[in-house]
């Protein structure tokens, strides 16, 4: 359910003439994998938490998002409100309780768009803090010509499939890492939401696809997933370079 607590959401100023964009970030992490003491979304990053850099990314002026709702666990309501304390955070926002999976979390951030009558989403990991405004702004575009657009890069690596018999190589070519943000109709993926959870789900892409082909558009290398502690230092790494 929304968070009640949270200041309530202005929205951005909106061109008439097109349809609204809003976006979900999804920051369920526990931080396992980084073997951190607190979630991965409220690491520092350079002084700031990881996911207040991701909320600023697409509270840009010209991006047009006229709402933002972060989806977080229940318990970690009181920390991300501190955070916001400390930090002085006034980026309007509101927070959704997650759910037991990643689906279950952006069907309740969906929910709290349960009014907005059209429009366009963009469904982003809370950990993936550099994500360029570029990359946003061509995935809402696509999205809004297409119904469907995903974020997604060429392998660098030489890339092999395993089988009874050992492993062959597949033409990295044809093959795509997909990223964040993934952006859709609203309408499409509410009805791809509306179908049962199943196994195979790993993005919202794989929820949507047996509803409307998806759409690729170039994603960026540096729009990392922070996950270990090194993606932690590449980041730095990366906006040190950037500022």
């Amino acid at each position: 359910m929304p968070d009640n607590n949270q200041a309530p959401q202005t929205p951005a100023p909106q061109d008439s003439n097109k349809a609204p964009r809003f976006a979900i970030l999804v920051a369920g992490g526990s931080g396992t994998r980084m073997g951190a003491a607190k979630p991965k979304q409220f690491l520092d990053l350079l002084g700031e938490p990881v996911l207040l850099h991701t909320l600023r990314r697409f509270a840009e002026t010209p991006l047009r998002v006229q709402q933002c709702v972060v989806v977080l666990p229940a318990e970690q309501f009181s920390t991300w409100h501190q955070l916001c304390a400390e930090h002085n955070i006034h980026i309007p926002h509101t927070v959704v309780a997650g759910g037991a999976t990643r689906w279950a979390s952006v069907r309740n951030g969906l929910a709290y768009l349960a009014d907005q009558k059209s429009g366009t989403v963009a469904v982003h990991d809370g950990v993936r803090p550099l994500v360029p405004a570029s990359v946003i702004e061509e995935c809402f575009a696509t999205a809004e010509a297409h119904g469907t657009a995903v974020a997604a890069v060429v392998p660098k690596d030489s890339v092999r499939n395993l089988s009874q018999q050992g492993s062959y190589a597949l033409d990295r070519a044809r093959l795509r890492l997909v990223q964040t943000p993934q952006c859709f109709e609203l309408e499409l993926l509410r009805r791809a939401y509306q179908l049962p959870e199943l196994s195979t789900f790993t993005d919202d892409a794989s929820v949507v696809e047996d509803l409307h082909p998806i759409q690729l558009v170039p994603g960026d290398y540096r729009n990392l997933k922070i996950t270990t502690p090194e993606d932690l230092l590449l980041a730095e790494a990366i906006l040190r370079s950037t500022t």
